[in-house]
């Protein structure tokens, strides 16, 4: 049983057609748990993962070089159970770098073991494990017709929150189910804002701003069309290295111009992104495209707001059903202190929540499930949300307009 990250996800069911990252049957939450024991995997097991692994999954399967990873891998929990000295099962958990969200990876039982409550034992231990780690939320993906797992799920205290159509190599569509596991509060906010991914690695602003825009009009197209068009308008030419990256003027110009009220907030009226560039033509050419913004800004009316941009501030916006983007640091996340806009789709007492148009392919098996509504300690955002050494905030503001 278990639920998987796409591209490799399956649930293998007692039916042999229904094969995504999950062994469930129903009956496995409705017998006495097995005595058995959980540890965390070693090298000495990669031969009994392997045998477990093509018992348990049909296509699809983890190779000896993913195990070796996960077992290895810094955020993420790989528990095997044991039964009278034989590898039973196992499950595998991720916890996202720097936010508050665990990924139930995969879940496996041995065939010859199903309903012992087995797997109850196993996502326990590893619901366990992310509370632990201060992680809030559990999600997962299953197959919308693995009606076993989804049942097995939601005794479990899962619930549907979304989902994806044609999602898996069959075309088969899937649900996305989360559990609180940490409960510190329930006044929460949520935005519904379709997820976006950016097609570069220098057009966070522009998907940002698209998925902002769409959560206000349902008519606003994601396309990268609409994406490179955006950048085209909004960039700064230049950054640290590599292709410029986007003004908060010049992405709420582009907002402008497609009918959208707009502001932008700032806590400095230096020319941005200027300090980490060393090469003086580029200096020139950022500080050109910075003043011209800043002219357009004015002769379009646009709010340019200079003060510090505080927690309350994104709530209020939250509140007045506004959109809101905000240039954060990735260093929690990635470790490479590059600055990148994500779009705020909720928030609560514990947590602000993102949608992060770009999945880092640096963690093991990201997918968009993972980008969306990511959970962000509110301590963690103060210090995730300013940039540089100078640490700029700044954030773009969106409503309703009368053209959009």
């Amino acid at each position: 049983m278990g639920a998987k990250a796409k591209p490799t996800a399956h649930t293998n069911l007692d039916s042999p057609e229904h094969q995504s990252r999950a062994n469930v049957t129903e009956k496995e939450s409705g017998h006495a748990a097995a005595a058995i024991n959980l540890r965390e995997a070693s090298m000495a097991d990669l031969d009994e993962l392997i045998r477990l692994e093509t018992l348990c999954f049909a296509k699809d399967q983890l190779s000896r070089r993913s195990f070796k990873r996960w077992i290895s891998v810094q955020h993420g929990s790989l528990l095997v159970a044991e039964k009278e000295q034989r590898l039973i099962g196992y499950g595998l958990l991720w916890c996202h770098k720097g936010t508050r969200l665990a990924r139930l990876y995969s879940l496996a039982v041995d065939p010859e073991m199903r309903g012992l409550g087995i797997a109850n034992q196993l996502i326990d231990a590893l619901e366990n494990v992310a509370r632990e780690n201060k992680r809030i939320y559990m999600r997962l993906e299953v197959a919308k017709k693995n009606t076993a797992a989804i049942a097995f799920y939601r005794k479990n205290g899962y619930s549907v929150f979304g989902e994806y159509y044609d999602y898996y190599e069959d075309h088969d569509d899937a649900l996305r189910m989360q559990k609180r596991i940490l409960h510190l509060s329930a006044n929460a906010l949520q935005r519904q804002i379709p997820w976006y991914q950016q097609t570069t690695e220098f057009t966070c602003g522009p998907a940002s701003l698209m998925m902002a825009m769409a959560s206000l009009n349902n008519k606003v197209s994601l396309t990268q069309t609409d994406e490179l068009a955006i950048w085209r308008e909004a960039t700064t030419i230049f950054m640290t290295s590599g292709h410029g990256g986007c003004h908060p003027i010049g992405l709420a110009l582009a907002a402008k111009d497609r009918g959208f009220k707009v502001s932008v907030y700032l806590n400095s009226d230096a020319v941005l992104f200027i300090d980490s560039v060393r090469n003086e033509h580029k200096r020139e050419i950022l500080n050109i495209v910075h003043e011209d913004f800043v002219a357009r800004a004015q002769q379009s009316e646009i709010p340019v707001i200079h003060t510090e941009i505080t927690q309350t501030d994104i709530q209020d916006w939250l509140n007045a059903d506004k959109a809101v983007l905000i240039l954060i640091s990735t260093y929690r996340l990635d470790g490479k202190k590059a600055p990148h806009w994500v779009c705020i789709s909720g928030m609560d007492d514990n947590c602000f929540y993102v949608h992060d148009p770009d999945p880092d392919e640096n963690e093991n098996e990201q997918s968009s499930l993972d980008c969306q509504y990511l959970p962000i300690a509110r301590s963690d955002f103060d210090l995730m949300s300013a940039f540089g050494a100078g640490r700029l905030r700044t954030a773009v503001v969106l409503e309703q307009g009368s053209k959009a």
